[in-house]
């Protein structure tokens, strides 16, 4: 890695293309470029969660989302390469299941915001749900794999039921919307 890395810029995308994993050299426009920027968006949003007090299993779980979101941008950048497993997908749903049983019944829709760990997630959600629109337009053009599409998917909800989480552990309620226009 660190002979990869010696030299940082290349001048090779001075004209407005760049560079994929397998060679080949694309609009840094195009579409693939754009998928693989929501995703690395996503993972700095994430990083920047990091730097909260979480509790040290939300930690956990991030950081192997940040590692996760890290392959799912070296199968963007490779075109017909896998590296998203299954696993990765149920991993996401366990979570989601076990933060999700310890919350109360939504009933209304909430807001973003509450803890500012919180406000960073509904960030990172409202990122991840970019994310996810790219790469299915991606997907009905060029094909990425199906194991991908359903960890993005997966990951928006977990981050919903996060912030949600985040909130209760900071003793601060959800933001509930106030329905102005109801009859």
């Amino acid at each position: 890695m660190a002979n990869r890395l010696s030299k940082i810029y290349t001048r090779t995308g001075d004209k407005g293309s760049t560079g994929l994993g397998d060679g080949t050299r694309v609009a840094k426009d195009s579409l693939r470029v754009q998928a693989m920027g929501d995703v690395d968006e996503l993972n700095s949003i994430i990083g920047i969660m990091q730097t909260e007090a979480l509790g040290a299993n939300i930690h956990a779980a991030l950081e192997a989302i940040q590692h996760d979101l890290f392959d799912m941008g070296g199968e963007l950048c490779m075109p017909g390469y896998a590296m998203i497993k299954p696993e990765r997908v149920t991993a996401l749903e366990t979570l989601l299941d076990a933060w999700n049983e310890t919350l109360s019944p939504l009933k209304e829709f909430i807001l973003p915001g509450g803890s500012r760990a919180a406000a960073y997630c509904h960030l990172a959600r409202t990122v991840c749900r970019r994310a996810e629109r790219t790469m299915t337009t991606l997907n009905s053009q060029e094909g990425i794999t199906e194991v991908s599409l359903q960890y993005i998917n997966r990951l928006s909800d977990l981050l919903f039921v996060l912030c949600r989480t985040l909130n209760k552990n900071a003793c601060v309620p959800d933001v509930l919307w106030k329905n102005t226009h109801k009859a």
